[in-house]
């Protein structure tokens, strides 16, 4: 076989199909359309189907004047995916270390082939080209091996159990995951809200603490917010840090509450989600004691901790790469009064800065952020350099400025919300995804984002379209419910179809979920349920 995952010809033609469903059964009320019909009293019921054999059924419903929902499934009947078992590549990782492929060289699929045959197995090989990114080689990424095609997860375990005990290494995969072949079914929800319509408010939030962790339903149930759905990528593991704690930048209610990781897509929620934008963002945060300057690495993190790394003298690397943690012999980090935790411990200096931005103590890390206060934790030559210049009773002040990719600098206002992750999906109405840029993918590493990138997964997207307004989408994957989830080339195919100008991917995974009324509407993929997250974007009503 040789097909092409992502969007190639066939893999477009199938998504089309889907999307020409979508988009049919929305039409009295389009989203990419110019005029919209009005608001049905009750929700309606849709069926759609095409030549292709694809149908989807869609319920729409009006949240509230200028906040639509739509939830739907979409389904192919030509679409047979089944279990097999996929022998993986020894490779080695960018930084040297073993790491284990899905794909690998030709070579090497020359003689693996040749040493499965010889023990007694007929393997399928597959030339697995690069998906359509921006930032990544053409032709070919590598050639993945299987052996068999089983109806059952434990028929292909036996199976992978007898090619292990030959001495291969193999993974059971569910091929439906694959881009070179349809997804059966796929559940989607999207939310679209209109600026110039919706009284309301659209807000990212971490509910008051960036060091928690909450469900998005709960959240929008404390809030009373009309459509919630989960937010940036956040740290879930205590060697990483705090668990909750973004990773990336993050702006609530104009306040920066966590830095850029290099220069990586957010969302810009202005005025309340009145004039929104996606870029490309930076932040540059400045420590100054008189006349000495000192810049800082991070807001309310561990430090010398890094997640999805980014950051200059990082180790193994100062490029952006997603779920790694990076190191740092030299930090200074700066927290706010949103860190309502046990402050770091360990090694290092620490500067406590009043409302007016004078030292009031210096000394061993750990305590807590005072109302009102500012802590400064340097490791390393930071350490020194607090030591030298923070003086107590003299002023260190923090400076903050936000830039998007042009070089212009981001002013936020009391309320202005600001959510990343990666990577860009849209630009300018064509679809642009920079996936190595922004870290979620290696080319020169394939043991690294080929399963988070290039299979169907459960996503959260965010768009806005022509007219302004804000898309919002997620949809089920990993067999929740059935549902198999996009590639990130598929959610951008899907965002352009709803007529997104722009549009990014949010963080997906088990984190992805939709809470309409305060009520999840969707199927997370966790197996104990809806998972907790670092940040969330709640549509919220007017209040009186």
């Amino acid at each position: 076989m040789n097909n092409r995952p992502g969007l190639g010809r066939s893999s477009r033609a199938r998504l089309a199909l889907g999307v020409a469903a979508v988009l049919a059964v929305a039409a009295p009320l389009s989203i990419s359309g110019v005029a919209a019909a009005a608001e049905p009293a009750v929700p309606a019921v849709s069926t759609a189907s095409n030549d292709g054999g694809t149908a989807a059924q869609w319920t729409t419903r009006t949240v509230a004047p200028g906040v639509e929902v739509r939830t739907g499934t979409v389904r192919n009947p030509a679409a047979t995916p089944g279990w097999t078992v996929t022998v993986q590549a020894a490779v080695t990782s960018r930084f040297g270390t073993p790491a284990w492929a899905v794909v690998g060289t030709e070579s090497w699929a020359s003689a693996t082939v040749s040493r499965l045959r010889a023990a007694g197995f007929e393997p399928d090989t597959t030339r697995v080209p690069w998906p359509d990114y921006t930032d990544t080689p053409r032709g070919l990424m590598g050639v993945r091996i299987r052996v068999g095609s089983y109806p059952t997860q434990d028929a292909a375990k036996s199976t992978a159990s007898q090619v292990t005990a030959a001495g291969f290494r193999t993974v059971v995969e569910w091929t439906g995951y694959d881009s070179d072949q349809p997804a059966d079914v796929e559940n989607i929800q999207v939310a679209v809200i209109d600026p110039r319509r919706f009284t309301g408010s659209v807000k990212a939030t971490h509910d008051g603490n960036v060091a928690q962790r909450e469900t998005t339903s709960s959240v929008a149930a404390e809030l009373g917010s009309l459509v919630g759905v989960n937010g940036g990528f956040f740290l879930t593991s205590d060697a990483d840090g705090v668990q909750g704690v973004q990773a990336g930048i993050g702006a609530y209610n104009g306040e920066l509450a966590s830095m850029a990781v290099g220069s990586r897509a957010a969302l810009i929620l202005g005025d309340g989600g009145r004039h929104n934008r996606i870029a490309d963002l930076t932040t540059t945060v400045t420590a100054s004691a008189g006349r000495f300057d000192r810049a800082v690495g991070g807001i309310n993190r561990t430090p010398g901790l890094a997640r999805n790394c980014g950051l200059p003298g990082g180790i193994p690397t100062a490029e952006p790469r997603h779920d790694t943690t990076c190191t740092l012999i030299d930090d200074l980090v700066t927290f706010t009064a949103e860190y309502a935790h046990d402050l770091p411990v360990g090694t290092g200096v620490q500067a406590v800065l009043d409302s007016k931005d004078r030292v009031v103590s210096i000394g061993v890390r750990g305590g807590v952020v005072a109302p009102g206060h500012t802590v400064l934790q340097g490791i390393g030559a930071a350490a020194d350099w607090l030591t030298a210049h923070a003086v107590v009773g003299k002023k260190v002040s923090v400076t903050e400025v936000v830039r998007d990719a042009d070089g212009r600098r981001v002013r936020l206002g009391a309320n202005d919300s600001v959510i990343s992750a990666a990577p860009t999906l849209v630009e300018n109405g064509r679809i642009r995804i920079d996936a190595a840029t922004e870290g979620v993918v290696d080319p020169a590493d394939l043991s690294f984002g080929y399963a988070w990138a290039n299979n169907r997964q459960p996503r959260t997207m965010a768009g806005i379209d022509r007219r302004g307004r804000l898309l919002l989408v997620t949809v089920d994957g990993r067999l929740s419910g059935g549902s198999e989830g996009f590639t990130i080339a598929e959610g951008a195919a899907f965002m352009r179809s709803l007529g997104a100008e722009q549009a990014l991917n949010l963080d997906g995974g088990g984190s992805t979920a939709m809470a309409v009324n305060g009520t999840l509407v969707n199927r997370p993929s966790d197996a104990t349920g809806e998972r907790a997250v670092g940040d969330t974007i709640q549509v919220l009503p007017r209040t009186r």
